[in-house]
Order: C-alpha cells, then sequence, then structure tokens
C-alpha cells in the first residue's frame, strides 16, 4: 500500500486489462501455460515513494548533463548547446535543471492562474528525488505563477500554463503567442544535445487539437527562435509549413496537430542540411507529425498508423488519468547503407498490448526534405499489459545530434512500463523479453493505483550499461491523484 492521499479502489483499466486475460484463457490454449512460466519469471521490484499529491502525474525524465556543443551531421555545422553556454546557472546544484532532478508533468497548475487562452491546466515539476522521506507536493505552492519553489527547493514549478509562460513573452509576432508551452502535458523529450525542454500537450482533451513546445531554462517558450511567428509553441495548424515558412512554400508532407499530443521524440537535425533539430510528436489519433525549428510543421504519418487512443477500447476521456504513448527513437547505422543513419520510433499501443516500430525515410526534395514513413511493424508479446510508457535502458547522453531521454543508446534494451498489471518489462529491440519486474512498495503490490510514466538515471556508461534507478509515475485512475516512484533497475 502507499497513502492515504493516493489509495482507491483498482481502476477501470486495471480492470479491463485482469478481464482481457481472463477471457483470453478461453480462446489461447496457451495462455495458462504462458501466465504459469510468467509467474516464475516475474521478480519483485522494491520501490520507494519519492512524492505524492501531484495530480495526474504523467511523463517523467531525469534531467542529465547538456551537451557542451558539438558538430551535427547532416551538414557539419556547430551546435552549441545553448543551455551550457547562455544558462548555466540553472544548472547549477539545486537549481531547476540540476543534472540529478527529474521533471515530472501534472494535470495541475498548483495554484497558477490560466492565460485568457484557456485550456486544461497543466505543469512540469522540478523534483529532488533523493529525499529520505516522501514529499508531499503542497496543493497551491505556485500562486505566483512563476519558477516558485516550496519545501526548501526540493519541489519547485518548472512550467505551467499560465500567463507568465505565454508564448508571446519571448516572441509578440509569433502566431501562437496567447498560448504556453504546457497544459495537460503527456509527452516529454528532454533534449541534452539540443538544450532545451520539448513537452508534448492536450491542452483540450484528446480531441482538441494538440501542441507542443520549445522551452528554455526559465520555462518559457524559446527565446530568440529561429522562426518568430513560431517562436516555441506549435498548436493545431496555426505552425504549419505552409503558414509560417519564408520564403512561402506548401507543407512537403500534410499533417498537424489536429489532436491531442501524447507523445514525442527527438529525432535529430533536419535532412535538409540546415542542421535545424526536428522533434517528432504522436497524435492521439495515431498521426505523427515532424516539428522543424525554423519551418514549421509537415506531417510524418497519416492518422491511424499507430493504433490510436481516440475509439479504443473505452473512452479515455472518462478516466479521471488520460492514456499515453510512449515514444523513444533508435538511431543506428545499417550494414546495407554504412554511410547514413536511419531512425525509427518506437511508440507503444495501449488498447492493443503491442508496440508500434516506425521506421523512417528521407522524403522531399532538395533544399526541403524532411522525415517519412518507411515500413511499420509491431512487437506483439504476452509480456505487454496495457504498455503506456517506453525509457530506454541506456539513454544517449552524449551525442549532439540526438541525446535525449527518449534516444536509445546504441543496441541498449528499452524498459515498457504495464498500467494493466503494474509491472515493468526489459525488452530488446527485437521484442525479445528479457525480465520482468513487479513493482512492489514496502513488499506490497499497487493495487490501488497504476503506472502511468517511465524514466531511467542518465548514470548508464558503456562499462555500466545499466543504469542505477528506475524512476515512474502512478496515478490513483478514479480521482487522478498520484506521485512518483524510484527503484532499482535490473
Amino acid at each position: 500500500m502507499l497513502t492515504g492521499e493516493v489509495m482507491r479502489q483498482i481502476g477501470r483499466s486495471t480492470a479491463l486489462s485482469i478481464m482481457v486475460v481472463a477471457t483470453g484463457i478461453a480462446v489461447f490454449t496457451s495462455e495458462a501455460v504462458w501466465r504459469a512460466a510468467r509467474a516464475d519469471r516475474i521478480q519483485r521490484i522494491n520501490a520507494r515513494v519519492v512524492a505524492v499529491n501531484i495530480p495526474g502525474a504523467s511523463a517523467i525524465s531525469q534531467i542529465g548533463t547538456f551537451v557542451s556543443g558539438g558538430t551535427l551531421m547532416p551538414g557539419g555545422c556547430a551546435n552549441p548547446s545553448p543551455i551550457p553556454t547562455k544558462f548555466s546557472t540553472y544548472t547549477l546544484p539545486g537549481k531547476v535543471l540540476d543534472p540529478n532532478r527529474i521533471l515530472v508533468g501534472s494535470r495541475s497548475n498548483f495554484g497558477a492562474p490560466r492565460p485568457h487562452s484557456g485550456g486544461l491546466e497543466g505543469s512540469f515539476l522540478s523534483i529532488d528525488p533523493s529525499g529520505k522521506v516522501t514529499l508531499v507536493v503542497p496543493v497551491n505552492f505556485d500562486r505566483k505563477g512563476d519558477q516558485e519553489g516550496t519545501r526548501g527547493g526540493a519541489v519547485q514549478m518548472f512550467s505551467a500554463n499560465s500567463p507568465h509562460w505565454l508564448n508571446g513573452v519571448n516572441n509578440p509576432n509569433a502566431y501562437t503567442a496567447q498560448y504556453t508551452g504546457v497544459g495537460n502535458p503527456l509527452g516529454l523529450s528532454n533534449n541534452n544535445g539540443f538544450g532545451r525542454v520539448w513537452p508534448a500537450n492536450a491542452p483540450f482533451g484528446l480531441n482538441g487539437v494538440g501542441s507542443s513546445s520549445i522551452l528554455d531554462p526559465t520555462g518559457l517558450p524559446l527565446l530568440g527562435a529561429p522562426n518568430p511567428l513560431i517562436g516555441g509553441v506549435y498548436v493545431g495548424d496555426l505552425t504549419n509549413r505552409n503558414a509560417v515558412a519564408s520564403p512561402a512554400q506548401p507543407q512537403v508532407i500534410p499533417g498537424g496537430l489536429n489532436t491531442g499530443g501524447v507523445g514525442t521524440a527527438l529525432l535529430g537535425p533536419s535532412p535538409d542540411g540546415t542542421c535545424r533539430a526536428v522533434f517528432a510528436v504522436v497524435t492521439a489519433d495515431g498521426a505523427i507529425v515532424q516539428e522543424h525549428t525554423l519551418y514549421g510543421l509537415d506531417g510524418l504519418a497519416p492518422p491511424g498508423t499507430v493504433r490510436p487512443i481516440l475509439g479504443g477500447d473505452y473512452d479515455a476521456q472518462d478516466e479521471a488519468n488520460e492514456t499515453r504513448f510512449g515514444t523513444i527513437m533508435n538511431p543506428y547505422i545499417p550494414s546495407s547503407a554504412p554511410s547514413g543513419t536511419v531512425r525509427q520510433l518506437f511508440v507503444s499501443e495501449p488498447f492493443y498490448d503491442t508496440i508500434a516500430v516506425v521506421n523512417l525515410t528521407v522524403s522531399g526534395t532538395a533544399p526541403y526534405q524532411v522525415f517519412g514513413l518507411g515500413s511499420v511493424t509491431r512487437i506483439r508479446s504476452q509480456a505487454l499489459k496495457f504498455p503506456v510508457d517506453l525509457t530506454p535502458v541506456k539513454r544517449d547522453t552524449d551525442n549532439p545530434n540526438w541525446a535525449s531521454n527518449t534516444t536509445l543508446d546504441d543496441s541498449s534494451d528499452f524498459y515498457v512500463a504495464n498500467q494493466g498489471d503494474n509491472t515493468i518489462v526489459r525488452m530488446t529491440q527485437t521484442g525479445t523479453v528479457v525480465a520482468i519486474g513487479r513493482v512492489t512498495v514496502k513488499g506490497q503490490q499497487l493495487d490501488n493505483v497504476v503506472l502511468n510514466g517511465i524514466a531511467t538515471s542518465a548514470d548508464a556508461t558503456d562499462a555500466m550499461p545499466l543504469p542505477s534507478t528506475i524512476f515512474a509515475t502512478f496515478v490513483d485512475p478514479n480521482s487522478g491523484q498520484g506521485g512518483v516512484l524510484a527503484m532499482p533497475a535490473f
């Protein structure tokens, strides 16, 4: 059991998963054999409760160290990685982007007022996970609506859906000036290479237009943005390439943030040679878009490429907690093309107990090349039980092209957070199950809350490829109240 603040009866998503397993026994004759074998393989992973009282605790990442510059490919141009050079005080011990702290998404503003543009509340908290006792986050600690801290700095507001963080503060001419960079955040790519924090949001619910953003350490959308019409916030179709690019140009691939953003990952420098950063956002309808910091938004894959959250087995918006996609990126050099890097996205498909493997190509003609959709395959395993998030076992920490919590390093395995049975599965990139851990607290299973996000510490190295810690968010699926766990890696 956890604490009184977060304990309720089992949620519908967990019950649904249990029913699927139960009915599956009658359909698949090997299911009983699998369950017996699986029970033998599952180890108990004892977690400590880092923090509670975080409504809708969702995306999570340890901050890690930001790369101090480097040369980007393609293009061979320099990446100044501006956080170490322009915002170094923000990464000092105890500060909001201290490498040892964690960023945690929430559906609360914690007292900060909402902007006139409305949308759902939401924020990212910066938390020190090293405390000896459980951190209880005060309900309204950020009434000032800025980067306020509390509990001796153990928790600090990073950014929220509040006027202090409007895109227009740094980018008054942006088409999205009236929007903030965070609102009901469901995805997070903390990019240590390009030096920014990139959330994905569903500020108007899963059916409404989505948003994503590029945030400075101040929590504000990008200062000195390459395109002043974008600034640091993409919303709906307002920042599509055909609306913001100069010289004027059509979208290379049609698309837009037409539904809520529920997953995101850094793709690295654009294939067009500009060396501008590009990141992918997966939306609730199963589409994938790509966002170029200079030229704006293009599509990448149409709705339904990833099996969508909308139209799933139940209406996710009836839940106190909204379902999300785990999204990570794998860059690799294939033997058939030793001169070029290939990228693929791994995206969890919660309602189908699968993981989509989306292979990317390069599409369009110079000078406006973008990433395109290649083949899509799926990882299927009976170890997957409503998989809501993914994280690299060893994340890329040093490559200026794509160092990020969402980037697999070399041939790293990845972890899957299963909401259906509160297990964490370690898998190879081909889908082979390496190990399964059932999360417990003080020896007790998480019977009344469900896992909702996962991240690894950034301390794995080539010599010690296993990180020291797995962080996970959890929620009560009825009340939406949640928190953070920490446990040893396996």
